[in-house]
Formats: C-alpha cells, structure tokens, sequence
C-alpha cells in the first residue's frame, strides 16, 4: 500500500513503557491506568477520567451512568437526538437502553449537525443530545451547549473521532457532561486498544467506575455517593451495586497512554500541518466537496465528496485509489440509517438527505502524525486527470 489509512506512533519509548509492564508481572488495571487518567484529565481540563477498553465501551458506560444518576436519570423510551453519520457504537448503547432515537441531517461541508436542522429537531420530550465531530472537525458547541441550557438537555459529546480539537480555543469533548474518547490504534493518541470517560460530574465519575467494574463498590472513592458503606469487609470485597460489565483496560495501555499524551501537542502540530497541503491541493478542485474546517479541526483523516455537479463517477475514483494503492473508506459510518441494524431501532428521522448522498458520494483518506507531502502527493497525481 502506498497510502494506508493509519500509521503507528510508537517508538523506543512505548516500547520501553511496554517492557517495563512485562517485567513488573503485574498487568491488570493498577497504578499506571490510574496516572494516566490524572495525566489525561489534567490535559483536557476536565476534573475526572475513567478509562476503559474502548471507545465503544466509553459510550457504552457513559449512556448506562445516566440511567443511574440519583436526579433526573434517563428512562427507556427518552428521545435522544443523533447525527445521521456517525460511528456504529455512538448509536448501539442508546438502542441497547431502550432509548428513542431522532436523527437529524448533517451540513454537507462540515458533515457535522445542520445546526438549523437540529434546533428545529428539539421537543419538549429531548432528554439528551449526542454530539459527534466527524473526522476532528469540531460542532458549533456555542450554538449547541446554548440549546442544551434553554431546555434543560443533557449534552452528551461523542469525542472518539476529535481528540485535541478545539472550538473557540476550548477542546472539543470537554463541553458535555460525558466526553468520550477512543485511544485506537488509527487515532489521535494510541493505548493499542482503549477509551476513556471525561467529566467533572462527582457522581457520573462514581458510576462510570464501577460500571466498567463488574458493577461492584471495590475501587470506589472512600466518599462515594452512589453506596453506603457496610460493616462485613468479607461482603464488601463482592458487593454488587449495578448492573455493570468488566470493560477494564490493562496496565499495558495505561503505561503506553502516558508515552502517547506527552505527544500529543506535536502529533496535533502535525496532522495540521498536513491538512494545510491537502486544503492547498485540493481547495479549488470543484469536482469535490472538502471537508470545512470548523475552530480547530484535529485532522483525523481527509474526506472528498464527488460534487454533484461533477461528472465524475464514484467507481471510476475508487479504480484509481486502488490501482494507486491509496486505501479509503466510507466517511467515518457514512449515513447509519442506510445500514442492516437500523430495523432494531426506535427511531424517527427529521432530514437525512445530506448523510445520504455523504454516504454514496464520499470516502475518507488517512492522515497521520507524520509529514504525509509524499501521500497527499499521489492523491492529487491520481485524481487529477481522471
């Protein structure tokens, strides 16, 4: 392949990092898992971090904390608003909760909400919004944390895709009451596998604890507000509390996650780096739609969207990236109600015009933390004269 999707970040140092986990012998969730948390809380702004195996598993523990929160919990069948184009697990915790989903069209240039689309979406009965800033480009949080006060909805903000964006000078991922993050091989930061929770809510950061914990009291703050205290250690050491999973992660990805956000600022300098080079080569190319930057985008990857005044056909670009050797994809999900597993929703949908011609008519290319000149380089030369 000349032009992957993702390359690796690790060097010496994780490595390293890695080693000395193998030597110790000692690889569950302990002490490094924990300073990684504090590093990557102290990052973000945030007062707490929860991290867990996976992106998914941090969406996943994120919506079930709200149905346990003491006030104003989320109950099955409470209307949540989604973008079309997403990641499948923004949207499978949500049906696994039995809550209902309203999906709202997406801009067509910045491929995140239409923000007039979703203010007309809110009724009396939205109880929560999940906000997902596709490939790093980050939502119009003013407009969005705005609707959320006046209505009194929860802001649930899907970050998995954004790490080190930024809105207004504020990271993305730090305006909801539940931030979630992936730390994927292809992402911002790798731990191999992971996620992690942010929040400055006490009481969600209890929950999400234990629920990434079997559901149990062990590893709770001495003054955690989500149980009380008995008296027999022998009962306390397997006390159940909620219906929770065990979606830990290991001292492996802790340890490797305290390499990684030392480099974050200069991974981030880098993917924009690159996407100036690809806004320049692309930016006056009216055969497709590039992605609008919105504050700070984290460049996660470059997406091309065929315009509809062009004559170009899709198959004819996917036979020249392959032939290239570029890998693609569909843009992030593309549109998540063009796929099988939507029959098992409850849903409604207000527009979705825009996801869907996203969803046939666009793709995404890779970019990386690395000087990607040569690889945009043979995009251009490949789409060029086709």
């Amino acid at each position: 392949m000349n032009y992957e999707l993702a390359y690796s970040t690790f060097d010496e140092k994780e490595r390293n990092a890695m080693y000395k986990i193998i030597q110790s012998d000692m690889f569950t969730m302990g002490k490094n898992v924990k300073a990684f948390e504090e590093e990557f809380a102290l990052f973000f702004g945030k007062k707490y971090a929860v991290m867990v195996n996976s992106g998914s598993s941090a969406n996943l523990v994120g919506v079930a904390s709200l149905f346990y929160k003491k006030e104003n919990p989320l109950n099955r069948g409470d209307e949540v608003i989604v973008p079309c184009i997403s990641w499948a697990t923004t949207y499978h915790p949500l049906q696994q909760y039995g809550l209902k989903l309203k999906f709202v069209d997406i801009d067509l240039e910045t491929l995140n909400y239409d923000i007039e689309e979703l203010k007309k979406a809110i009724t009396p009965n939205t109880k929560m919004i999940v906000t997902v800033s596709i490939l790093g480009n980050p939502n119009y949080y003013d407009e969005i944390e705005k609707v959320c006060e006046e209505n009194n909805i929860i802001l649930f903000d899907d970050n998995c895709e954004a790490m080190g964006a930024k809105y207004n000078g504020k990271f993305t991922g730090t305006s909801g009451l539940i931030n979630t993050y992936s730390t994927f091989f292809s992402h911002h930061i790798s731990t191999m596998e992971g996620g992690l929770i942010l929040t400055d809510d006490y009481e969600i950061y209890c929950l999400c604890k234990s629920l990434r914990n079997h559901g149990w009291t062990r590893d709770q703050e001495p003054d955690s507000p989500i149980y009380e205290k008995k008296g027999d250690d022998f009962f306390e050491a397997y006390r159940f509390i909620l219906p929770g999973y065990n979606v830990r992660p290991g001292e492996l990805q802790g340890a490797i996650g305290l390499e990684q956000i030392k480099k974050l600022p200069d991974m981030l300098i880098q993917r924009r780096k690159n996407a100036q080079y690809f806004v320049s080569k692309f930016k006056d190319d009216k055969r497709f739609i590039i992605q609008k930057e919105v504050g700070e985008s984290s460049w996660f990857a470059f997406t091309l969207i065929i315009s509809p005044n062009s004559n170009l056909k899709r198959d004819s670009v996917f036979m020249a990236l392959k032939k290239a050797e570029i890998g693609y994809r569909i843009i992030t999900g593309g549109n998540f109600l063009e796929h099988d597993v939507i029959k098992y929703f409850d849903y409604e949908v207000t527009k979705s015009e825009n996801a869907s011609y996203a969803h046939n008519y666009g793709f995404f290319v890779g970019n990386s933390p690395q000087d990607m000149t040569k690889e945009i380089d043979l995009l251009y030369k490949t789409l060029k004269d086709l």
